[in-house]
């Protein structure tokens, strides 16, 4: 009890340890330039199709492959995260994704890129489960939602650097110019390598399993038996919904932008600019929510603002009202993922929660790479642009996140143990 009232009377961001400061911010790096080198190529995908004379569906394709590819790596990722640490897969996930961005800037045929990035997506997908995992398990109860929060909408910040070369300096190198800024995060390696440590939940669960032979050598298939399937199972839709309204909001916006409203990158950058700097800060407002009203109305509650968000930005050709409508559904739409580390972390226990969460959330990804794909298709179908597929997907995804979330249990307060759950 003495305890708790000192940590009370702390003020939040003194309460970590420098070794918890050190590995919540080994994920924030590896977080924000992984979406760097993601979501870059979601602002050159039009010029990509130019210069080797092929329909954007064909590059939205690429997108699709290396956002299923994520689940791969995500798996494997998951599987040496509970069973050898954190910090491996972590590192070898960023000198991955480092190097495929750098080469497919070389890219001499189209067939070279999707080898490259699909390879990317290997790596990338192998990031967010060991970052995850070592933030969350770090990182003190009081502010882990907030901290969560940040974390995830590192996210934004990523894209929102690529916006911003993008729209300074596309013109002086090109797609493949932006491509090869990409290997810049591969430093990051040698931080985690020098200050970061493995969590002592971590190091205690695999101790515990190794002395009492109750090790967990297939952690994949721990999360779909019974007592843990419909937990699994809710996680799964919570996550397929997540990404298909975030690629409902971004995957063809800028496309839309260029091709159809015939914006320069000079012009274009600005609300996309605009929609990350806003959903960073937002969640970390929805992140300290959930640590006072629960993780999921700090979730359910944004979800469902962005429903009747959307056409302001959709149905207009307006730059100004395009900008400031996009910003204000960065504060939304684009902020639900706040307790996306928080919430599946806690949702498994120690011996298997790197797993849980990187096939929960990128079998997500699977979902979600065939937004770009079928709203691109929608629209040459139906002959209607982009705007109304987008605008369908948005309120249909952002619904089925709000009810998936009604219908999933609350951990607000749950502490992270290392006893033995599963094994």
């Amino acid at each position: 009890m003495a305890t708790e009232v000192v940590g009370a009377q702390v003020a939040w961001w003194r309460e970590p340890t420098k070794d918890q400061w050190y590995a919540w911010w080994a994920a924030w790096l590896g977080w924000t330039l992984d979406a760097f080198d993601f979501t870059v190529f979601l602002l050159i995908m039009l010029p990509i199709a130019k210069e080797f004379n092929v329909p954007l569906t064909e590059v939205t394709a690429v997108f699709t492959i290396t956002l299923w590819m994520r689940l791969i790596g995500a798996t494997l990722s998951g599987w040496v995260a509970d069973r050898v640490g954190r910090k491996l897969p972590l590192m070898i996930s960023i000198l991955g994704y480092s190097a495929c961005n750098f080469i497919a800037g070389f890219s001499p045929t189209l067939t070279f890129l999707i080898i490259f990035r699909t390879a990317l997506g290997v790596f990338m997908g192998a990031e967010w489960p060991a970052g995850a995992a070592l933030a969350m398990e770090t990182w003190p109860i009081r502010s882990r939602g907030f901290m969560s929060g940040v974390l995830q909408g590192s996210w934004g910040i990523g894209y929102a650097l690529a916006a911003l070369l993008w729209g300074l300096f596309y013109n002086y190198i090109g797609w493949r110019g932006l491509l090869w800024i990409g290997v810049l995060p591969a430093l990051t390696v040698v931080y985690v390598r020098a200050y970061v440590k493995e969590p002592e939940i971590w190091v205690e669960n695999r101790r515990r399993q190794r002395e009492e032979s109750r090790e967990v050598k297939v952690p994949l298939a721990a999360i779909f038996k019974r007592g843990m399937l419909a937990n699994t199972l809710l996680a799964c839709w919570w996550m397929a919904s997540n990404f298909v309204l975030y690629y409902s909001l971004t995957a063809l916006f800028v496309p839309h932008l260029q091709k159809e409203l015939g914006m320069s990158p000079a012009v274009a950058f600005w609300p996309v600019l605009a929609f990350n700097l806003v959903g960073f800060v937002a969640m970390g407002f929805w992140g300290r929510l959930g640590d006072r009203v629960g993780r999921r109305w700090s979730m359910i509650i944004p979800a469902l603002i962005a429903v009747p968000l959307a056409p302001i930005y959709l149905m207009t050709d307006s730059i100004l009202w395009i900008s400031v409508g996009y910003a204000i559904q960065g504060a939304f739409g684009g902020a639900i993922y706040s307790q996306l580390p928080s919430y599946l972390s806690e949702r498994f226990p120690t011996e298997v929660r790197a797993t849980a969460g990187a096939f929960c959330y990128h079998q997500g990804a699977i979902w979600g790479a065939l937004v770009p794909l079928v709203l691109a298709a929608s629209s040459d179908f139906f002959g209607t642009g982009l705007v109304v597929p987008m605008l369908v997907a948005t309120v249909l995804a952002a619904s089925s996140a709000a009810i998936s979330l009604l219908l999933s249990p609350e951990t607000l307060g749950k502490e992270l143990v290392a006893d033995l759950v599963v094994a």
